[in-house]
């Protein structure tokens, strides 16, 4: 990797030989540029500079400006000698931005966060610069849960207090240097009725193209003897019903590797292997073990990553006093240590929220743009390694979903309010039918026991029945989409005719389906081989269990399971006479 000398990149950005070579045919060689100091050519004159005065302003340049050259995809700062190149040559970095009348917009955030990396918090402070001093004030505001309007008054009584100080005096002041460090979300609008993304050749329309719902927001003109509606326009533009805000997922995988620090602990997983056979993490799995095994050419590379997707209610804004309730799906990687990973806010790597809550069963529009850029990772993405100071092709594979048992089929399609909800078993599921509480009984889980265990002949404490069926038989990907063939789902709110949506009226008595949609999962290219797809969070089923158990036991009135109905099914099924 060099640094690219084309008007785009402005010695700013590093490419590889090729890419270099194909952005100087297109644009000139800078004439001014006779001195190859960004290349490797040394001048020999050594820096006359008290070593003090560089040590105490190296205090707070050298972390932050790191974090800049690293976020602009730099290998590092340049040294003394570098430096005093610099200054041997007339400035040459001075004379950067003059070389080109346009600058990228990249280049330009570089340059903005080097004066601020280089300016004192106010003058002779050594110890702050107005960048570091920023930084630490958002990073309390966000490990603490601080919410906008009191970080703004925070800032506004800072730079009352301190007039010399060189201080943001508002939170979008703020935010406006924070946002050039790059690692912002997308934008995406969206179907008010969840059937589609105003995104690729869909972007310029207007309206649905399934529901035929305007994009735009509208309102009733005033004053008007016609009722008309006009489109809500803000700064000229108008502005869309929903929108989806989408966290790219690549550009902090490159981030995570940019950076010293964190490419370290992104290799933790391969470091220190478990001799004991005891499960500490998800490596020691047999699912990740078989993956390796299948696909070679990726395990090869120890800084291939392997990410988990949860789509349980993760809350970014903390515990903050915020209205916004939203349901987003998140990425993290299982690389990292255990002990990081258990803190999910400082390694989110993607995230996707759409409006107040996520669709129930719409969710596979809003994971396209992961799902593109998932198929894009599995082929591979140049990325800078800090460690090894050189790029590689780094790979990327989604292993499996965390959900709750309703999130299940949101994201799998499997239909878990059915008569074969059980997944395990999935079309070889024992179900009753529990005709006056009007729910399902699932009763065959003893053929999971030992054929000699005890309880497979215990008629009494059961259904009335022996047991002797082996266990279900592990349904693969394949067959899963042997399944799926002619399941049409059609995406969007389903509207009845009084207006109403439909969604969520069906009991459970009614819904016989066994599969809702064709997961957008499987566009993966390894995701019908991988051995497991989906996890349950445990913590949702034993509090759930826990609950009924505890609430039957003290007899809670409204919450327990003894009631009447329970009573007059177990009398239908033939069973517990002595409860009737």
């Amino acid at each position: 990797m060099i640094r690219c000398p084309c008007p785009k990149c402005g010695f700013c950005l590093l490419q590889n030989r090729e890419d270099a070579f194909d952005h100087l045919v297109i644009n000139p060689f800078p004439s001014t540029y006779t001195f190859w100091i960004h290349h490797g050519e040394r001048c020999g004159v050594e820096r006359s500079c008290d070593g003090q005065e560089d040590q105490s302003e190296q205090h707070f340049n050298g972390p932050m400006l790191d974090m800049v050259h690293g976020a602009f995809n730099f290998s590092g700062l340049p040294g003394p000698e570098e430096d005093s190149e610099n200054e041997h040559d007339g400035g040459a970095m001075d004379e950067l931005p003059y070389l080109y009348n346009e600058p990228s917009r990249e280049t330009r955030n570089f340059h903005d966060l080097l004066e601020d990396g280089e300016q004192e918090l106010y003058p002779g402070c050594s110890k702050f610069s107005k960048l570091s001093f920023l930084v630490r004030l958002y990073h309390i505001k966000s490990m603490c849960g601080v919410s906008d309007k009191a970080f703004g008054m925070i800032l506004e009584l800072l730079a009352d207090a301190f007039e010399h100080a060189r201080i943001p005096s508002t939170v979008h002041d703020a935010k406006k240097v924070i946002r050039k460090l790059g690692l912002t979300y997308k934008k995406i609008d969206a179907c008010p009725n969840d059937c589609m993304l105003y995104q690729g050749n869909d972007q310029e329309l207007t309206k649905c193209k399934q529901c035929g719902t305007s994009r735009w927001k509208h309102k009733t003109k005033k004053n008007s003897r016609v009722r008309i509606k006009m489109v809500v326009k803000k700064n000229s533009k108008p502005q869309a019903v929903k929108i989806l805000h989408y966290f790219p997922l690549i550009p902090r995988l490159q981030r995570l590797y940019m950076s010293s620090k964190t490419a370290v602990d992104m290799m933790w997983h391969k470091r220190g292997h478990n001799s004991d056979g005891m499960y500490r993490h998800p490596r020691d799995a047999k699912v990740w073990k078989s993956f390796d095994v299948r696909y070679p050419d990726f395990s090869r590379d120890p800084r291939s990553v392997r990410l988990a997707l949860t789509s349980d209610g993760f809350n970014p804004f903390g515990n903050m006093s915020s209205k916004y309730s939203i349901w987003p799906v998140v990425l993290i990687p299982y690389n990292i240590p255990p002990w990081i990973c258990m803190k999910p806010t400082s390694f989110i790597l993607s995230m996707i929220i759409a409006g107040p809550k996520m669709p129930e069963n719409d969710i596979d529009v809003y994971l396209e743009p992961l799902i593109n850029e998932l198929k894009q990772l599995w082929r591979g993405v140049e990325i800078y390694d800090a460690v090894e100071k050189k790029t590689f092709k780094m790979h990327a594979a989604l292993m499996w979903t965390i959900s709750d048992f309703s999130g299940l089929e949101n994201l799998s399609g499997w239909n878990t309010y059915g008569g074969r909800a059980y997944p395990a078993c999935n079309l070889d599921a024992e179900t009753n039918s529990l005709i006056h509480s009007q729910k399902w009984c699932f009763m065959g889980h003893r053929r999971f026991l030992n054929h000699d265990h005890k309880y497979r002949k215990d008629r009494y404490s059961f259904d009335g029945k022996i047991e002797d069926r082996g266990p279900s038989i592990r349904v693969s990907g394949r067959d899963i989409i042997r399944q799926l063939e002619g399941v049409h789902v059609q995406f969007g709110k389903v509207q009845s005719i009084t207006g109403k949506r439909t969604r969520g009226q069906q009991t459970p008595m009614q819904d016989k389906t066994s599969w809702k949609k064709r997961s957008i999962f499987f566009e993966l290219p390894y995701w019908e081989n991988n051995e497991l797809r989906h996890n349950l969070n445990v913590m949702h089923i034993e509090k759930n269990v826990c609950d009924n158990i505890v609430f039957t036991i003290m007899n809670e009135k409204g919450k327990s399971k003894d009631h009447i109905k329970a009573r007059r099914d177990l009398q239908s099924m033939g069973i517990k006479h002595d409860l009737w």
